[in-house]
């Protein structure tokens, strides 16, 4: 049973030639529209069929751990794919960076941010920061980070509410639940014209290098290893940069 699309969300991306082969992929939860791109595009010029779940990369880690048949894992991080090769639940050597996230701060109010980062988190109506929870997903490490490196981390605490996810965590601010949170700037890209953002400079957290790996399952099969080369080219690079990434 493949229990890991019971946690994320199933996209079956059609093949219109005759003679396929599929692939079940687990893909961090910021990386969820781009993928849905690339994998589209993919399937287009390949013929092989992707099924996609997505999840925080801590969630879909432990589902790997547990057998989950997945044939590729996109984290958002670098150090996930490294623990998976080093396990043995991957092929040695596969994993690469296929994106590098950048972060936003927004809120569905889009007079609220402006320019002063540090001013919209200790507003005194700011009664909720959303962030990805930093045990589980890299985005949550990085808006940690970020209220570090401005002083505000001790005292914004009680603010602060965790999503599962970066996706979580956007849908928090964007529902109004949160006034300001911390969110993948690919959410911003997707969801162009909504509230307002501030893009957070690279040198205030740690690079979020997001690496793919080929799980054991994956080792012999065509749409796996075909879609494994495809993230490495022009293709998927472009289309990964119109949604907000930066790549290699």
């Amino acid at each position: 049973m493949l229990r890991p699309l019971t946690l994320g969300i199933a996209l079956c991306l059609a093949t219109t030639t005759a003679r396929a082969d599929e692939a079940l992929i687990a893909v961090a939860a910021n990386f969820a529209g781009a993928v849905e791109a690339i994998g589209a595009q993919f399937t287009k010029d390949t013929g092989h069929t992707l099924l996609i779940t997505t999840g925080s990369t801590g969630k879909l880690y432990a589902q790997i751990a547990e057998g989950a048949p997945f044939a590729v894992m996109l984290s958002a991080d670098a150090k996930t794919p490294a623990r998976i090769e080093a396990e043995g639940l991957g092929v040695a050597g596969s994993s690469f960076t296929y994106a590098i996230g950048q972060l936003s701060l927004y809120s569905s109010d889009p007079d609220r941010i402006g320019t002063d980062a540090k001013a919209a988190l200790t507003a005194a109506d700011t009664l909720f920061i959303a962030i990805a929870n930093p045990d589980l997903a890299p985005y949550g490490i990085a808006a940690q980070e970020v209220m570090q490196a401005l002083g505000v981390w001790d005292a914004v605490q009680p603010k602060i509410v965790m999503g599962e996810n970066i996706g979580q965590a956007f849908s928090m601010v964007d529902t109004g639940a949160a006034q300001v949170g911390f969110v993948a700037t690919s959410a911003i890209h997707e969801n162009a014209g909504k509230g307002g953002h501030l893009d957070i400079p690279q040198d205030m957290f740690t690079p979020i290098r997001q690496d793919a790996v080929l799980l054991l399952p994956g080792a012999d099969n065509p749409a796996a290893i075909a879609f494994m080369d495809y993230l490495k080219g022009d293709t998927a690079k472009a289309i990964a940069q119109t949604h907000g990434y930066g790549t290699e």
